[in-house]
């Protein structure tokens, strides 16, 4: 099965009639895609009742992708706000029980940032990290080129392997070691997550700017990219399960559509999705 979507469902104006509620966006995103990444689960452990509004918003098939809170991964800046890590890992897991319990939560998302390299005390920290998650299934996605450099890279796909680690395989500029290759390893044969970021090179490393998060994913794919990532899909569905496909490069509203254009490319129609509100004409 490959499932196909786009990282949140708020900023896809395309996918929605005008006026509509920002609590009714799920209930409409969900009549496109079968599945979605909750990002705003990275900036702040989310409650319960959010989730718990979500399920009920969606089809019994529909998936989703919670993205690992910041402080789990290196990204908060200061002091977390919990006594301990184990505190804040528990709190975090004790958010995904809705998604568990309606059996809606497709796996984990951990992406580490471009300056978590592969060294010894990172390799402890990501045992440690799937220990604490026990057998919620988890994705990692590096930003660190070092990870899979000619001397690492074997040893890296062994580790997830063993550790039973889900791939992100990652479509993003490459503009040196805060970039990772494109490695099409599916590593567990349950499931496998490919994620897109884009192609903009410039924006990609570049944080000067007060915008730069929006420059970063300004990117839209054409006809060829995607044709030759759908062979490539098509390829790892044999050796996974399950296979999820999200479009991050949502600066310029290009994710949805290149995500209904991969859905073409792949001749995949879903057939339990929610129902759509229909154009007037």
């Amino acid at each position: 099965m490959i499932y196909i979507g786009v990282t949140g469902w708020g900023d896809h104006d395309s996918l929605y009639p005008s006026p509509i509620s920002p609590r009714d966006k799920l209930k409409e995103y969900a009549g496109h895609f079968p599945t979605v990444e909750v990002d705003s689960a990275f900036y702040a452990i989310q409650p319960k009742r959010n989730a718990a509004r979500w399920m009920k918003d969606t089809p019994e098939s529909f998936q989703f992708i919670v993205k690992a809170y910041q402080g789990m991964t290196g990204h908060q800046r200061g002091e977390i706000p919990f006594a301990n890590k184990q505190e804040m890992f528990h709190a975090f897991k004790d958010s995904l029980e809705p998604y568990i319990e309606a059996n809606k939560l497709a796996m984990v998302l951990f992406q580490f940032p471009p300056w978590y390299d592969c060294k010894r005390e990172n390799v402890e920290y990501l045992r440690w990290c799937k220990k604490e998650m026990g057998h919620i299934p988890c994705a990692l996605e590096f930003r660190h080129q070092s990870w899979f450099t000619p001397r690492y890279l074997q040893q890296t796909l062994d580790f997830m392997r063993e550790e039973k680690w889900i791939h992100s395989i990652c479509d993003e500029p490459q503009s040196g070691e805060g970039s990772i290759p494109v490695i099409l390893e599916a590593i567990n044969d349950e499931k496998l997550l490919i994620r897109f970021h884009g192609r903009n090179i410039h924006g990609w490393q570049k944080r000067t700017d007060e915008n730069w998060r929006e420059v970063r994913y300004l990117y839209r794919y054409n006809q060829q990219e995607l044709q030759e990532w759908a062979d490539s899909i098509r390829e790892l569905a044999r050796e996974s399960k399950s296979v999820y496909v999200l479009f991050n490069n949502n600066s310029g509203g290009d994710a949805a559509d290149n995500a209904k254009e991969m859905i073409e490319l792949l001749e995949i129609e879903y057939e339990d999705l929610a129902p759509r509100q229909l154009d007037l004409f």
